[in-house]
């Protein structure tokens, strides 16, 4: 019995020992709970990743921040799922990220809402060094579509974004609101696509890139993959120059 006893002792300790190493203390659950001007009261579940060096103490240091929108197939209230894809799967394989990384996950049978994502983006700069010129923007799939929608909506609110097969409203691009186009013409746009993608066509995204062209954005680039399908984002998010590209601008 002793013997027994002290066997199952071990297990136990195992288990505990197993489940602390399956907790990432950089890449965190976290739940966002916001009432605000532009939203009603809302939860949003989140991961949350921090960079090695990042230091909560040191308020001096400012970092650039990248919020992530995924696609359809990770929606729900399970946020592992929300690391299947994109930095927060980078992340999970404890790649070395430059930003902090915001990825939220959208309720089961619902889309992007650009307000509840403002929100969100509020509440994590309040809480955490972020260097609020160097806000980065970008999505996959669904996540491309609400790239495109938040990213003109609010094109003063990033220093560039990056929307993968996706799509969106060409009125934003076409007839953008007079207070921003300003800050619309000066947002960097690098657009991924599949070239053999039967979920979303690529005319999407070359729709969205003549669109924002004519309203007088400058820095615009389209990256077709001649043999991607509609995962063009494994490509993308695996090109360290994308990361690069990011860092190079500020919304000053």
């Amino acid at each position: 019995m002793r013997l027994l006893n002290l066997v199952l002792g071990v297990l136990a300790l195992a288990t505990v020992a197993a489940r602390a190493e399956d907790t990432d203390p950089q890449l965190m659950q976290k739940r966002c709970k916001f009432e605000s001007q532009l939203t009603k009261a809302a939860s949003l579940g989140y991961l949350l990743y921090l960079p090695k060096d990042y230091q909560p103490a040191d308020k001096a240091r400012k970092w650039p921040l990248m919020l992530f929108l995924h696609g359809a197939g990770e929606r729900g209230t399970d946020l592992a799922k929300v690391s299947a894809h994109g930095p927060p799967k980078l992340a999970k394989l404890k790649q070395d990220l430059p930003f902090i990384v915001v990825s939220p996950q959208c309720p089961s049978g619902r889309r992007w809402d650009n307000d509840t994502l403002l929100a969100l983006l509020d509440d994590v700069i309040a809480r955490h060094s972020v260097d609020t010129n160097r806000v980065y923007l970008t999505g996959l799939s669904m996540g491309g579509y609400g790239t495109w929608s938040l990213g003109l909506s609010h094109p003063e609110r990033f220093a560039a974004i990056a929307p993968i097969c996706g799509g969106g409203d060409l009125i934003l691009g076409l007839l953008p609101d007079t207070k921003k186009q300003a800050a619309l013409k000066t947002l960097p746009i690098w657009a991924f696509h599949g070239a053999k993608d039967n979920v979303v066509p690529p005319a999407e995204s070359e729709r969205m890139i003549a669109a924002v062209k004519n309203a007088g954005c400058k820095d615009v680039q389209l990256t077709i993959y001649p043999d991607a399908g509609h995962d063009s984002w494994t490509e993308a998010y695996n090109n360290p120059k994308l990361f690069e590209w990011f860092l190079a601008h500020e919304r000053k």
